[in-house]
């Protein structure tokens, strides 16, 4: 019989240290650590098998308390959270602007009662989704996590202690380890984004490390030669996993398996034969220290990298060396002087939640609310760059025109309030700019090339919405039914009369999907058929992050891109476009791209003006100023109407 009372295990704690070693690495973006985040599912099989040893000797003593555990829990990790996240919130104050200092307040909130990855999962599949690498708080994901999983895994097992005694247990279990397993692998391939975020793709890892607890002592005993080889067998996959994986494989699912099973493999052997080679490895006095801090290294090492992301200072090889001394240093730090002094106050459930979750929940909330209410006046940003400021956080177009951008999908605004360029004749525009944020977008640059043209220009658009006709829209919107209606009233209004139509997309985007390829050239015919003239707009270089868009306020001295990067990355757009040129010779094609890039840069900064406002959509000051710029330097490309 295998003794499963849970006592101090050096190796455990080295395992500790690896995997939070990995994650480091791999946020620091060291060569050859591609896949480090797996540190993170190593972590969840340890706290699978701890929590479960833990739980199994409360029972069998009689002392378990549903409010003694949690408040344990409430003590064990939210002092050093609010620390963390206190100090993050004022070194990031003087940098953040808008949308990126509301989110960080909003996953404060959501990080210290246990549902950031809910809050992360749905920010981050939003169509204006923030730029992962400078969310402070991301990492918190996982705490969330495993904070859910504490939520359900004591009550399971006290159930299973309660009623299922002197049964056996281990049918149940492999059954829904497999089913977890197997669920894991279905929402990797199918909502990867949700198999990264939510408890369900990860459970499988934890029920590992409390398979090994729970039923040790029912699988055969190790010798020696077995427990070396096994130990080493799951450390290699661990460190192999880390090394060969990428971020983009398809994660959890079975990617997942070989470091939690290599997890698994290595704590199983150390419960029979303890002085393996491999455990003396993990209980080296530096693997033990750094496993006994290793939730403060976790919590300390990303919003510093994240920060150097947001104002664009590279990872060189001395950054690295410095975070990592500084990130050491304080964590041992607040372990000693924050986690020590809390974790083991005898406070009851309810001080412990009052004082760590209740009090701080309302200071949280009246932070938050009162940026969300003065963040306008920018009392953060030095009085020089508050003009700077405006133009990038108050000039989006869509909110600007938002009745052009956000009404009715089939009632859409075609009053004063969104017609551009001359008065309609009879009240009847002769030429509409349709499409979706993408368009909206470059409403300035467009009214620069129009004015005195004789153009009547109705704008109408929608995020997310190219137009399609009808009988397209039916097929590549199909799952989003509101997008079909858009279209189709759309296509109504445009079949009314010839008029002259600006076209404007993220085509990047939508032609990343071979289909999209004909359903654009077919979108053409049918707009030349109907007797249009078509002036589709070609869109701006996308930056490497939305960060750039703010590039002036970071005091950088060049704001430019790699031109033949940009031009790359447009390369499905090019194929596009020589197809349609091809088929319809006659239609202009308006290049903003013209005055931003020389054959070497593209510049995201235009006579003092900063032009973006994320990483893809103009700022409406930025668009006209292109505009106003490429009447300087070329030829209007579109012709007067009479």
């Amino acid at each position: 019989m295998v003794d499963s009372k849970p006592g101090f295990r050096a190796d455990i704690e080295g395992l500790r240290a690896l995997a939070v070693i990995l994650v480091i690495l791999y946020h620091f973006e060291v060569p050859g650590i591609t896949g480090g985040f797996i540190g993170v599912d190593v972590f969840f099989v340890i706290s699978g098998f701890v929590i479960t040893q833990l739980l199994q000797r409360a029972f069998s003593k009689g002392t378990f308390s549903f409010s003694d555990f949690y408040a344990r829990r409430i003590r064990r990790l939210v002092p050093l959270f609010l620390l963390v996240s206190t100090v993050t919130f004022l070194m990031i104050s003087p940098f953040y602007i808008g949308d990126a200092y509301y989110i960080f307040a909003k996953s404060w909130l959501s990080s210290l009662i246990g549902i950031s990855n809910l809050y992360y999962f749905t920010e981050l599949t939003q169509y204006f989704a923030p730029e992962t690498r400078s969310l402070n708080l991301l990492h918190t994901w996982s705490l969330a996590v495993e904070e859910q999983f504490y939520l359900i895994w004591p009550l399971t097992l006290y159930l299973a202690y309660r009623f299922g005694k002197g049964r056996e247990g281990h049918w149940p279990f492999k059954i829904t380890l497999i089913a977890t397993f197997a669920l894991s692998v279905y929402m990797a391939n199918q909502w990867p984004a949700a198999a990264y975020y939510l408890l369900p793709a990860r459970l499988f890892e934890f029920m590992l490390g409390t398979g090994v607890a729970l039923f040790a002592n029912q699988l055969p005993r190790l010798n020696r030669p077995m427990a070396e080889v096994l130990a080493v067998a799951g450390l290699a996959m661990i460190v192999a996993t880390a090394l060969l994986i990428t971020k983009h494989d398809h994660f959890p699912g079975y990617n997942a398996l070989w470091p939690t099973l290599g997890t698994a493999m290595v704590i199983y052997a150390g419960l029979h034969q303890p002085g393996t080679l491999s455990a003396r490895l993990l209980s080296l006095p530096l693997m033990v220290f750094l496993g006994g801090i290793s939730y403060s290294l976790y919590l300390w090492h990303w919003p510093p990298v994240a920060l150097l992301h947001y104002q664009l200072i590279e990872l060189t090889t001395w950054n690295r060396v410095a975070l990592i001394v500084g990130v050491v240093l304080v964590s041992w730090l607040s372990y000693r002087l924050v986690e020590n002094r809390f974790r083991h106050r005898p406070w009851s459930l309810r001080k412990s939640f009052m004082v760590l979750v209740f009090g701080p929940l309302l200071a949280i909330w009246a932070i938050q609310s009162t940026i969300r209410i003065a963040d306008d006046l920018s009392f953060r940003i030095p009085e020089e760059r508050r003009e700077l400021y405006k133009i990038i956080a108050n000039n989006n177009p869509a909110d600007l025109y938002k009745r052009c951008f956000k009404g009715d999908p089939v009632e859409f605004n075609t009053n004063k309030a969104c017609l551009f360029g001359d008065k309609p004749v009879n009240g009847k525009p002769n030429s509409m700019l349709i499409g979706d944020s993408h368009g909206i977008a470059q409403i300035g640059f467009v009214e620069q090339l129009i004015d005195g043209k004789g153009y009547s220009l109705l704008m109408v658009t929608r995020a997310s919405t190219p137009f399609l006709p009808p009988h397209i829209a039916e097929k590549a919107q199909a799952a989003d039914p509101t997008q079909v209606a858009r279209n189709k009233a759309l296509s109504d209004y445009l079949e009314q009369r010839p008029m002259t139509v600006f076209l404007g997309a993220w085509w990047n985007a939508y032609l990343k999907q071979e289909a999209f390829q004909g359903y654009f050239l077919d979108t053409l015919d049918w707009l030349k058929a109907k007797g249009h003239t078509v002036i589709v707009l070609e869109d701006v270089p996308e930056l490497p992050s939305s960060s750039y868009a703010e590039c002036l306020l970071k005091n950088m001295n060049d704001c430019s891109i790699d031109a033949r990067e940009a031009e790359n990355n447009l390369a499905n757009f090019h194929r596009f476009k020589q197809a349609a040129v091809q088929r319809h010779p006659d239609i202009i094609w308006t290049n903003p791209r013209k005055v931003l890039c020389d054959e070497q840069r593209c510049q995201t900064v235009l006579n003092g003006i900063p032009l973006y406002r994320d990483e893809s959509h103009l700022n409406n000051v930025g668009a006209i100023e292109i505009g106003k710029e490429y009447l300087k330097r070329f030829d209007n490309p579109l012709p007067a109407i009479h």
